[in-house]
């Protein structure tokens, strides 16, 4: 499981929810958590300013880390880092990718400062500018508990990059996964492939010893029945995959990818997927 988690923070009670869902994970497994907050290069004309503006970021910094350090598990640590630069997005990436392995961790809602993460015509420039895992919340409560996973499956081959990660966050909090067939159609072609990626994907699932729920739905708006679904149940998280592309059932990053990043008040797992291809194992993928 991915040790080093990136928070952007910008200080608005909504980022702060980035970090509390990383202090969840440090309560099942040792964390490093490392918050980010980015100075606007535009600013740079007027150094008293950008000097006023680090030393109240500091001292914000150091408040919260006495506030939450109490809370972290296993030793886990809690830092900070104050960058530079003119696309906030872009220096949230650089950091997460400064680590080996990395996950983010953010709000989807902020302050003006975090405008980039709004949901909206931005809502996906640090989800697309990076292939680390990236979990976001919008304005739900961010869940004591992850022990259910939904983990939406359509009938393209890229649906199921999500599941390592999945399998191994369902692992670390003792999480059921549901796994649940969507398609927007009732042709039989696709939905018996549909049901043999589904079948693999449960096989992998409970070759880890993970206990799996399996559900079908069919029916027009994709998003909807995946949020209800979650909701009904009770998840602490969605899996989904987050790329541009084309999709029998369009859950590829798309109007129904976006739209259960609109619409879900549980937190959501984003995976890019990789350009590569399963050959009837899951073990190498990452």
């Amino acid at each position: 499981m991915i040790k080093n988690f990136i928070v952007p923070i910008d200080f608005s009670e909504d980022s702060l929810k980035g970090l509390e869902l990383a202090i969840l994970f440090s309560r099942k497994t040792y964390t490093n958590i490392q918050m980010v907050y980015v100075q606007k290069k535009t600013a740079e004309h007027f150094p008293a300013r950008i000097r006023e503006e680090y030393n109240q970021a500091k001292d914000k910094f150091e408040k919260i880390i006495q506030t939450y350090s109490e809370r972290l598990g296993n030793n886990s640590k809690l830092r900070y880092i104050i960058k530079k630069g003119p696309k906030v997005y872009e220096e949230v990436v650089n950091q997460a990718e400064s680590y080996k392995d990395s996950i983010i961790t953010s709000s989807t809602h902020g302050a003006s400062g975090f405008e980039e993460f709004f949901i909206g015509s931005n809502a996906f420039k640090i989800i697309s500018a990076t292939t680390r895992p990236v979990i976001t919340i919008r304005k739900g409560l961010v869940p004591k508990e992850i022990n259910k996973i939904v983990l939406p499956i359509d009938a393209m081959v890229e649906t199921r990059q999500k599941v390592v990660m999945t399998s191994e966050i369902a692992e670390l909090f003792g999480a059921d996964v549901h796994v649940l067939e969507v398609s927007s159609t009732k042709n039989t072609k696709i939905l018996k492939r549909l049901g043999a990626y589904s079948k693999q994907v449960t096989g992998y699932l409970r070759g880890r010893n993970l206990n799996v729920v399996n559900e079908s739905m069919v029916g027009n708006n994709i998003s909807d029945m995946t949020v209800e679904y979650a909701q009904s149940i009770g998840a602490g998280m969605i899996s989904i995959i987050t790329e541009q592309g084309t999709s029998i059932t369009n859950l590829i990053l798309g109007n129904h990818a976006q739209q259960i990043l609109n619409k879900s008040v549980i937190p959501v797992l984003n995976i890019t997927p990789k350009e590569m291809h399963f050959k009837g194992s899951f073990s190498t993928q990452g």
